[in-house]
């Protein structure tokens, strides 16, 4: 038997008390993963008390899933339009409150998917929508959802440009949204974890144009910071080091703040020793030039692709009776870095631990590895075989 999968429902109301709340303003849900990388809303309307009587009010199914296909999108919502990707990798729009699609746009011009998309969606600046699909970035109308002459060539730029490389021999995509900060779409990629690989540069576009505004080497370039992390001229071939889970944005500091994957081959160093900058750090970039204002690098020489699993989400705690403006990052392996947001300060203290050296040959790994005294790990840090079961007496035994 076929089970239709619907897209999501995306709108519920309280029945029993929609007559008794006064009409509120929309609450607008602009970027993905909400304001600061959150995902918190403020709204009070709906309680512990008045949860269970949620009922449905609309449903919107894109009639598009398949087999292997994933929904990963965060649906963006501003102006009373939803605006979201779909399993095979169409942009929709749909009314916010009636779950009525407004209009849709398929990249791929029909062709059916070959595999599954693993995408979180789009980016909404005033009269265009952002999105990515394979190796192009779109710019589209909001009111028609057609791709936007002036921006690029015919609407689209190909994100293999711009590299330093041939664009014919890289792999270069986006499964995360960027952010906008004043006219620039801000964005990290997703490259393969293979040689020769694409590089990770963090890349600014003009929202108008599309044009390269700034880009950041998480690959240093010689004579920039960090070069000396690497093997001689390993920004030609090296890849990797990428924002995947995309970026953060303090607009009011004017920072964007990125947390990047290991460097290629994920699993296997011999031919980039050193630490690897700006691989598995986290990073505070000048949103308008994309000059580095700090980083932090959690994981030295990655060989276990034990990377960022989150982009930075932009709290405020409070140290010695004063409020701090902070970036937290989680990490695979269930720490949490919290570093001062201006300047990358740990506001907690953080450790070095000795490193065993690896037994593969040609290998050096980092000596030392950080790690956080607080916040206590949200994850087991150890695992034994005592530990796997307790099913039966038996296998204790």
């Amino acid at each position: 038997m076929r089970t239709k999968l619907p897209l999501a429902v995306f709108a519920v109301s309280v029945l029993p008390l929609i007559c008794a709340v006064a009409a509120r303003p929309d609450h607008q849900w602009p970027v993905n993963g909400g304001i600061d990388n959150i995902r918190y809303s403020p709204l009070t309307q709906i309680t512990r008390a008045n949860v269970s009587r949620l009922a449905v009010a609309w449903t919107y199914d894109s009639h598009d899933a398949f087999n292997g296909s994933e929904m990963q999108s965060n649906p963006i919502v501003l102006g009373g339009v939803l605006y979201a990707t779909t399993p095979s990798l169409k942009v929709v729009a749909v009314d916010a409150a009636t779950g009525v699609e407004k209009w849709k746009f398929d990249p791929s011009g029909g062709a059916a998917p070959g595999s599954r998309f693993r995408h979180r969606g789009v980016t909404v600046h005033r009269d265009r929508v952002f999105v990515t699909h394979r190796n192009w970035l779109y710019a589209l109308d909001t009111r028609t959802g057609r791709p936007i002459a002036s921006f690029g060539k015919d609407g689209r730029v190909d994100l293999r440009e711009g590299l330093g490389r041939p664009a014919e021999k890289l792999s270069v995509s986006a499964s995360t949204p960027g952010v906008v900060f004043d006219d620039l779409l801000i964005m990290g990629s997703t490259v393969p974890e293979t040689l020769p690989g694409a590089p990770g540069d963090i890349r600014a576009f003009d929202v108008n144009t599309g044009a390269i505004r700034w880009s950041f080497h998480t690959i240093p370039h010689p004579g920039e910071f960090g070069y000396d992390t690497w093997p001689k001229d390993a920004w030609q071939i090296a890849g990797g080091a990428n924002a995947w889970a995309g970026v953060s944005l303090d607009a009011k500091l004017g920072i964007v703040f990125a947390a990047t994957g290991s460097a290629s081959f994920d699993f296997y160093g011999v031919n980039r020793h050193g630490d690897n900058l700006f691989s598995d750090c986290i990073l505070a970039l000048n949103a308008r030039t994309g000059e580095r204002l700090w980083h932090f690098q959690g994981l030295r020489h990655d060989v276990w692709d034990m990377d960022f699993p989150a982009a930075p989400s932009l709290v405020t705690v409070t140290r010695a009776g004063r409020k701090v403006d902070a970036v937290a990052q989680i990490t695979k392996y269930g720490y949490v870095y919290v570093l001062d947001r201006r300047t990358g300060a740990p506001l907690f203290p953080i450790g070095e631990r000795k490193a065993p050296p690896s037994t593969i040959d040609g290998e050096r790994l980092a000596p030392a590895q950080p790690y956080p005294l607080k916040p206590p790990p949200f994850t087991r840090q150890t695992l034994t075989e005592q530990m796997l079961t307790r099913r039966t007496p038996a296998a204790h035994a």
